[in-house]
């Protein structure tokens, strides 16, 4: 089968031949129906080395966002017929600690929660088939097109429970704020308008097209990234700030108007890997906002970001690339050309 593989740091990934898995005992291979393209990618491809904890040897498949169909269960697997379309949860963990008995597998104790294309020592997605280590990572997809509805397992999962951890913030007056709103910024503003009461969604960017885009799906005001944004977010929100600041970037600039904005007791959290550093003293952030930096989410939370997308509460706009494609899809998302996600498709 074909696979888009890191070969080398700071190398662009190779398409290349690969025996298709053979799944063992309690296994499922897949057949890719959609992975998707994300930032942190881009960071693994451009970093000098392995990053702390990686534990996958060179070469490796890409892509940790991914759904398509049953294809072969491996001995012992009930529940799940070929031809099942399925939602791969992306962090892969022990099933045995505290943490992943609970669900939260995305905060294992033992392997830090990674999963296949993550350096967790799993090939990920970006293949003709995916090989799964146990069925409890997949969730029946219903009338969701496993193309469409990828995203969902990292840009949809990830802004969900960056919001719901915030929920008592935001009732009725209340203001939220998402700076850069790609992929995941724009699901973001969804998630707060799905399942919140706040009055005022906010979204800042660079760039005007996105900024449009995140009017469309729900966000009352968009503003361009620079120090007016600062200002007219401290002028509609009574100079008090906002309840919760998401910051879907995490670079210095993008931090420190994080910061500013936020306010007294209120949520600053940090999604974006942009590799910033958020000033922080005696009176910066605000005092006693809350700053935390949330790593994808549980599977109890993704079985209801299923729920969401099936209610047509939330969309993704999506651009889809064929596998031979996949280093113009990341080219592309390297210069902020894709408006939403980037989706590669292994099969027509």
């Amino acid at each position: 089968m074909r696979a888009f593989q890191l070969v080398g740091w700071q190398q662009s990934p190779e398409l290349r031949e690969v025996p298709v898995p053979e799944p063992g005992p309690g296994q499922v291979l897949v057949k890719v129906g959609g992975a998707g393209a994300c930032h942190s990618d881009l960071h693994m491809m451009e970093a000098l080395g392995p990053p702390p904890g990686f534990a996958t040897e060179l070469p490796f498949t890409l892509g940790h966002e991914n759904a398509g169909w049953v294809e072969r269960l491996g001995p012992g697997v009930t529940g799940f017929a070929p031809g099942d379309p399925v939602m791969v949860y992306g962090p892969w963990g022990c099933g045995m600690c505290a943490n992943c008995r609970e669900g939260r597998e995305n905060y294992c104790q033992k392997v830090s929660g990674q999963g296949g294309g993550l350096g967790g020592g799993h090939d990920g997605g970006m293949a003709e088939y995916l090989l799964v280590p146990a069925a409890r990572f997949l969730i029946p997809l219903g009338t969701l097109d496993p193309r469409q509805a990828a995203p969902l397992t990292d840009a949809g999962l990830t802004s969900y429970h960056a919001v719901k951890r915030s929920l008592h913030l935001l009732g009725p007056g209340s203001t939220a704020v998402v700076i850069g709103v790609g992929g995941l910024g724009q699901m973001a503003i969804q998630m707060v308008r799905a399942l919140s009461a706040a009055t005022t969604v906010v979204a800042v960017d660079t760039d005007a097209g996105k900024l449009e885009t995140a009017k469309r799906l729900g966000a009352d005001e968009a503003l361009l990234s620079d120090e007016d944004a600062v200002t007219r977010i401290k002028d509609m929100t009574e100079q008090q700030g906002a309840q919760l600041v998401l910051d879907m970037v995490g670079i210095d600039p993008t931090l420190r108007m994080a910061a500013q904005v936020a306010r007294v007791l209120g949520h600053l959290t940090i999604v974006g890997l942009g590799g910033g550093a958020l000033p922080v003293n005696f009176s910066n952030p605000p005092h006693e906002c809350s700053v935390a930096s949330p790593y994808w989410g549980s599977l109890p939370e993704l079985m209801e970001v299923i729920t969401l997308a099936q209610q047509q509460k939330i969309k993704m706009f999506l651009e889809h690339f064929p596998l031979e494609r996949a280093n113009e899809a990341y080219q592309l998302l390297h210069d902020g050309k894709i408006q939403g996600r980037a989706v590669i498709t292994p099969h027509p």
